[in-house]
């Protein structure tokens, strides 16, 4: 495949430490759109799942493990699966708007254990994961470690604001 035709998918997740409704998640619940709204309108950007998108592709599905599984299943499960043409429009959008400030919060909103779940995979352009397919991605690097399948942002040789923005610490995930 000719590298310039990929796109860069991103998947992210974890669990509620309040769920959904509890007045200790109204800031990241509230947030959501803003985030979501910037998201939208950075250059780079050219996807995201939402919630009327259509379900899970049921072979995908199939190929989870039951705890992934019932993970997606969970009351206070939340992720984000986006594409993006490029590791720099990503890493503008992860580091650069006010997702920053809402990702500095996580450990305030999510469970410690499972917080800050991310993967990251090029797909052909055109492309519109599943949130089934990013639980697999981010099983086989667990499994594996980083790969061309699979990977973090160390895994990434452009990618360079993470870094220059002394996160490296919490984006080797």
């Amino acid at each position: 495949m000719n590298e310039a035709r990929l796109h860069l998918a991103e998947y992210n997740f974890g669990t509620l430490r309040h769920g959904w409704d509890d007045p200790r998640s109204a800031a990241f619940v509230a947030g959501l759109d803003l985030v979501n709204g910037i998201a939208e309108t950075s250059a780079g950007f050219v996807w995201r799942a939402t919630d009327a998108d259509p379900g899970q592709d049921g072979a995908a599905e199939a190929d989870l493990q039951p705890e992934d599984r019932a993970r997606m299943a969970g009351p206070g499960h939340a992720a984000t699966l986006s594409v993006w043409q490029s590791a720099e429009a990503l890493e503008h959008f992860v580091w650069n708007t006010v997702h920053r400030q809402f990702y500095g919060r996580k450990a305030e909103w999510y469970d410690a254990v499972g917080n800050g779940n991310l993967v990251l995979w090029w797909v052909p352009e055109g492309a519109r994961p599943t949130e089934a397919e990013g639980m697999a991605r981010w099983r086989h690097r667990e499994t594996h470690g980083d790969s061309d399948h699979a990977f973090g942002w160390s895994y990434l040789k452009e990618a360079r604001l993470w870094r220059a923005k002394a996160c490296a610490h919490v984006a080797a995930e």
